[in-house]
């Protein structure tokens, strides 16, 4: 349905005039008769009055499908770092009201899924701010530093808290239920080496591999994981060595084995496989992850300097591969203001 017609049928359906509905808006009344004709379109600025007075939704208005409203709450959520709390609820109440449909239930579940983490890490950025203001102020008190802890996914030492029963537990339930979703498989192994249960580790590693779908490249990264788990460091580099002879200009064989000098905290090595990798990547555009992980390792190291260079190259990738802007995806302006913090570092 056009514009103008979804206006005029709302307006009818709350009972104004078109002399009324102008009055509330703060216009003329001739131009709601232009609406309502299609001589004329309401200007953007007043859409959300328009939905404010006739109690519906933005969307609503332009009688979006189901497909183009969960299109655009999706979108909306990759390019903005928080919500608005009165759209978190539209968001909300829209995809619950789906939950029931067989068509869309599965893209339904996601983004209500994708909605709360949205929201979560939003608040917890918040809180996170807050709690390290409450620290500097007094960092002899616990008080804030479990808020910290928290928010900010920071280590945690006590193993009954840290360890990952839970998620092992459930991705258990996934795989069987589920013997072909090779994806999970990697899961469970992830959450199982970060506990150093390597025994289970190995046995579902061996189911992992028997699958169609299982990575090639990973069956090997994840034995010489399940190596380090047995504290077997020299068994673990050389299933990683020889990988890297076997195939020195893959991308995602050099990925991961920077992944795993940068666990070990051979950080000489991970830049070096970082590097190699971003500049073999045939995609484009490519992924900002190698960039990302060199320039952690230049500020563990103290090459500030080094690592604001780096945060050039990230926003060079994002501007100019993915076309972002600022105005148009959050990850611009995060990445200028990493890069900011770091040139005052090195200004110390």
């Amino acid at each position: 349905m056009e514009l103008g017609k979804k206006i005029r049928q709302l307006r009818f359906k709350s009972g104004l005039t078109q002399e009324q509905l102008a009055e509330k808006l703060g216009i003329g009344p001739q131009s709601v008769s232009k609406w309502e004709t299609s001589v004329a379109m309401p200007d953007i600025t007043t859409l959300p009055l328009l939905a404010e007075i006739f109690g519906t939704s933005i969307d609503d208005l332009f009688d979006l499908s189901v497909e183009q409203r969960l299109n655009r709450i999706e979108n909306r959520m990759d390019a903005e770092e928080e919500l608005p709390r009165d759209v978190f609820r539209e968001y909300e109440e829209f995809l619950k009201s789906q939950l029931d449909s067989e068509q869309h239930k599965e893209r339904v579940t996601e983004l209500l899924a994708y909605l709360y983490w949205h929201s979560m890490n939003s608040e917890g950025q918040k809180a996170a701010r807050y709690a390290k203001e409450a620290i500097t102020r007094n960092p002899y008190e616990k008080g804030c530093q479990w808020i910290l802890q928290k928010a900010s996914n920071h280590a945690v030492w006590d193993w009954n808290i840290a360890n990952h029963t839970k998620a092992i537990n459930f991705y258990l339930e996934i795989v069987k239920a589920n013997p072909d979703a090779a994806i999970s498989y990697m899961y469970l192994l992830d959450n199982l080496l970060a506990d150093r249960r390597a025994d289970e580790a190995e046995y579902w590693l061996e189911r992992y591999s028997k699958l169609e779908k299982a990575n090639p490249v990973m069956k090997r990264v994840y034995r010489a994981y399940i190596a380090l788990a047995r504290f077997d460091e020299p068994a673990a580099d050389r299933i990683i060595e020889d990988l890297l002879a076997e195939k020195p200009e893959d991308d995602a064989v050099l990925f991961e084995a920077a992944q795993y000098y940068a666990s070990k905290c051979n950080y000489g090595k991970a830049v070096e496989c970082y590097e190699r990798c971003f500049a073999v990547d045939p995609r484009r555009p490519r992924y900002t992850d190698a960039l990302t992980g060199i320039a952690d390792i230049q500020e563990i190291t103290g090459d500030y300097a080094a690592a604001a260079k780096t945060y050039d190259r990230l926003i060079d990738l994002l501007e100019n591969e993915w076309g972002f802007t600022e105005e148009t995806d959050t990850s611009v302006n995060a990445a200028r203001k990493e890069k900011a913090r770091l040139v005052a570092l090195a200004g110390e």
